[in-house]
């Protein structure tokens, strides 16, 4: 608890962005747009059988380290590592374990608890560094040379590039294959 006090408010914000940098690349590299849930390089790893899901298990007690920096008590971490066991276990597992990775996210479970920790901890109430931690820290970088950055429509536009560019995806994806049904049904009734 000692070690708690000791942190300001920007290192617990600084060790949570590094966490939730990590559990986005594990759990989240491809997200579905303004969703937290993705596929990440832990469902990658499990397609190697054993050594991708000891790697993948490996990789999870890395986040509970981070946990640990910020002073999240290990009664709360349990679960997280039990998650993380389990996802090792059934990752033996062909294509029900890579299914878990995606959809079980043990790294993505730790920075919850983390999150959760510090909002009662350090009454922090900010999300936007765990949700996009990447840009959230080069947005920092830029709004300190440029009240431009400071513009808060600026800022969330920043922030939501992935989902914005997601979106014109998915809205492509959708117009494409209503012209190639269209092409398709034109052609059925010409023959």
């Amino acid at each position: 608890m000692s070690e708690q006090k000791k942190l300001s408010t920007e290192q617990v914000i600084r060790l949570e962005r590094e966490l939730a940098k990590f559990a986005n690349m594990m759990d989240a590299v491809v997200r579905i747009p303004f969703t937290k849930q993705g596929i990440g390089a832990d469902a990658a790893l499990s397609t190697i059988p054993v050594a991708g899901d000891a790697a993948g298990f490996v990789l999870t007690c890395y986040a509970v380290y981070k946990a640990r920096q910020i002073g999240v008590p290990q009664a709360k971490l349990n679960a997280v590592i039990r998650l993380a066991a389990i996802d090792a276990v059934v990752g033996f597992i062909p294509v029900a374990g890579t299914l878990f990775d995606i959809f079980i996210r043990p790294s993505r479970k730790a920075l919850d608890v983390v999150h959760e920790h510090i909002r009662t901890e350090y009454q922090i109430k900010t999300e936007d560094h765990v949700i996009h931690p990447f840009l959230h820290e080069r947005l920092e970088q830029k709004q300190q040379h440029s009240a431009l950055w400071r513009n808060p429509v600026v800022a969330w536009l920043w922030l939501h590039i992935p989902d914005l560019f997601g979106l014109l995806v998915l809205l492509l994806i959708a117009v494409g294959s209503w012209f190639a049904f269209s092409g398709l049904w034109q052609w059925y009734q010409g023959l």
